[in-house]
């Protein structure tokens, strides 16, 4: 996407009424979105049922100068990332709402295999000493740890990630200037998350901090990661709602034990009963998932199969497009095995993501 396209897309999204379902629908009702931003108060109406909304947009973007709220982005080094853009994650791409632009600071990496790690702001000694280890694990093993930047479990997991020299995305709830980074407390944080990994947002520049944004950034943690991993949670923790969307999006849940006497242990252990994988530490998930040579494939990039997974997806694959969905059925891999499993015969040449989840072989 040219920087003029991104541009308008920014201050469409600067619009208090347009969200990401919104803003995907004005994209694929003009033929661009500079368009969009000149056209005459009617043509909202034929995207929006409800004409009020449907005005409010329209006049909304008179309060709005494109080229300066750009400026903002650029003062604080904020880059832009659409989903025309190559860099977008491609996992991300595959959930139910993606968000159309994403603010970072720092870097995607092709190469990132992500799991997220969530829990409780109120976490126990044991909570802390068991995201410390399992996350350690992780990183080491070359995984990039994706959390929320919150108290508690989120904040132990991103700094063990980068005490273990690998990298961790941070998913805020808020907008990435420095006034504006949620909680205040974990700006610094926030900067050397940068420096190995990156902050991202859905959120531009002067979008108010809300309690609504917490939950809408979750399927943003579930969708970049290949699974997710729950530590402490009550039985009405706000982390869970990460969870249910990795469920959603048909990715892995994990949950670590804990002691029945803990409230902090109620929603992991319910999770467990419910069928999310009881991990009590990283080779758990790495096993599930088929990880345990991450570091190996991402340093070598070796073009032969050498698990079971590979050989029978690599069976499967031809060059007609095969959807993922096929690949399961056939192979009786579970999903989030057969998800990882491509991303890494990806990095290592032997497949191809065309989009939609339908794949080739490349060789």
């Amino acid at each position: 996407m040219t920087k003029v396209e991104k541009i308008y897309l920014n201050a469409f999204n600067t619009l208090m009424l347009v969200g990401p379902t919104r803003l995907a629908q004005i994209i694929k009702y003009f033929p661009d979105i500079k368009t969009a931003w000149d056209a005459p108060a009617g043509e909202f109406e034929k995207i929006f049922p409800d004409s009020k909304i449907a005005r409010s947009v329209a006049e909304a973007r008179n309060k709005v100068n494109p080229e300066k709220e750009f400026e903002k982005l650029e003062k604080e080094n904020i880059m832009i990332i659409t989903m025309d853009d190559k860099e977008y994650p491609k996992l991300l791409k595959e959930i139910h709402t993606p968000p159309p632009i994403i603010y970072i600071k720092g870097m995607f990496s092709e190469n990132d295999i992500c799991i997220g790690v969530v829990g409780t702001r109120r976490m126990t000694l044991y909570g802390k000493e068991v995201t410390m280890d399992i996350s350690a694990g992780l990183a080491r093993a070359g995984v990039t740890i994706v959390s929320g930047l919150a108290k508690g479990i989120d904040s132990i997991a991103h700094k063990t990630a980068l005490e273990n020299n690998a990298r961790t995305i941070a998913v805020l709830g808020s907008s990435l200037d420095r006034n504006s980074i949620y909680p205040s407390q974990n700006k610094n944080l926030a900067e050397k998350i940068c420096q190995n990994g990156a902050i991202i947002s859905e959120y531009p520049i002067g979008m108010p901090t809300l309690p609504q944004n917490f939950p809408q950034r979750n399927r943003i943690i579930s969708g970049l990661s290949l699974g997710v991993l729950i530590v402490e949670a009550k039985e009405k923790s706000g982390a869970l709602i990460t969870t249910n969307d990795a469920l959603e999006q048909n990715r892995e849940v994990f949950a670590v034990p804990g002691p029945i006497t803990s409230l902090n242990s109620i929603g992991p252990n319910n999770l467990i009963k419910t069928g999310a994988k009881a991990v009590t530490c990283a080779d758990d998930i790495l096993e599930e998932l088929n990880l345990e040579k991450i570091a190996e494939h991402k340093e070598n990039k070796k073009i032969i199969p050498d698990s079971e997974e590979e050989i029978m997806i690599l069976k499967l694959l031809s060059k007609e497009p095969i959807h993922i969905d096929r690949l399961v059925e056939k192979s009786n891999i579970n999903a989030s095995k057969i998800n990882s499993t491509l991303i890494i015969m990806e990095m290592k040449g032997m497949a191809r993501n065309l989009g939609g989840m339908n794949y080739i072989i490349t060789s």
